[in-house]
């Protein structure tokens, strides 16, 4: 059975009191704004535990510090059975570099707990899929502007961690089908150009057989778009997948030449293609679990999680 025909390991679910790790794998985060997400996080009745690296400075000006220190902030707060969950503040770019840094052995012995972030984090989302088994959340993050700005989106994500139950039925008002029908399978995915990056990489997944594959991106035109989409198709990445659920496409062009490049490279695939469900880079921003059955409607917009997202 591949990877995404299988559910994974659900971490147990947030509750008042409980100490949430914070990491910052990719980018640098304003200090600031990483202040007042953690406030918010606060207002939930959680205590964030920022790592110790986080607010590192890095010569290139794109990386929140070194590689391995990076590596070792995650590592350390998903190896603290005092953490809940590990949140990262942001994403941006860096998490390829330090995927293969992460001491994956020690990791695995760890208990299992929410994971948390999305954009450059698709890449540790694949990885804890491949390499530890876990399920985790694709959703907004407290180091960046959309967090603080996204009132609906952020509701969404606290009843996610402490009541999944409530929102096990994905909706978005945009949500059209470009290729109707229904289909069962386990999710997995996240940003394009992430997925596409990670091919033949040792944390990427060789397959989307039997799974409800999440696309979404930000910033990218049509023609980079299609090259990614077209990379996926190539590789075989595509083959076997049960349906196909898409996100937003913010600062991607014209929504509806979005829409026909989605329906050319997709459609052929044969399987229900569902576009505008409101995860991603937009608000409001839905949180999604990845590696949980669920079934996508594309007829009447919505995925549903047939389990909630945290036990």
């Amino acid at each position: 059975m591949t990877p995404a025909a299988a559910g994974l390991v659900r971490p147990r679910r947030l509750a008042a009191g409980d100490r949430v790790g914070v990491v910052a794998p990719a980018g640098p985060v304003p200090r600031a704004m990483l202040d007042a997400g953690l406030d918010v996080l606060r207002g939930w009745g959680l205590d964030p535990v920022v790592g110790r690296h986080v607010l590192d400075d890095h010569p290139a000006g794109y990386l929140a510090g070194a590689d391995q220190a990076r590596a070792d902030d995650l590592r350390d707060a998903w190896c603290d059975p005092a953490l809940a969950a590990v949140v990262c503040a942001r994403g941006g770019y860096g998490t390829q570099r330090m995927a293969d840094l992460l001491d994956w052995d020690a990791m695995r012995q760890a208990a299992p707990k929410a994971f948390l972030g999305y954009s450059d984090i698709t890449v540790l989302h694949e990885a804890f899929a491949t390499r530890l088994g876990v399920a985790t959340l694709h959703g907004p993050m407290p180091g960046t502007p959309a967090f603080l700005a996204d009132t609906a989106g952020r509701d969404h994500l606290r009843r996610t961690l402490f009541a999944p139950e409530e929102v096990q039925v994905l909706h978005a008002p945009g949500a059209r089908a470009l290729v109707p029908g229904s289909a069962a399978g386990v999710t997995l995915g996240g940003c394009l150009s992430l997925l596409a990056s990670d091919i033949g990489t040792p944390t990427g997944r060789p397959s989307a057989a039997g799974g409800i594959l999440l696309l979404e991106d930000t910033g990218e035109e049509a023609y980079r778009l299609d090259r990614f989409l077209t990379q996926l198709l190539r590789s075989g990445r595509l083959d076997g997948v049960a349906g196909i659920a898409c996100g937003s496409w913010e600062d991607c062009g014209p929504a509806e030449e979005v829409r026909a490049l989605l329906l050319d490279r997709l459609a052929p695939l044969g399987v229900p293609v569902l576009d505008g469900l409101g995860f991603g880079h937009c608000l409001p921003a839905l949180t999604v679990p990845l590696g949980v059955p669920a079934v996508l409607d594309a007829d009447a917009g919505t995925l549903t999680v047939q389990v909630p997202a945290l036990r």
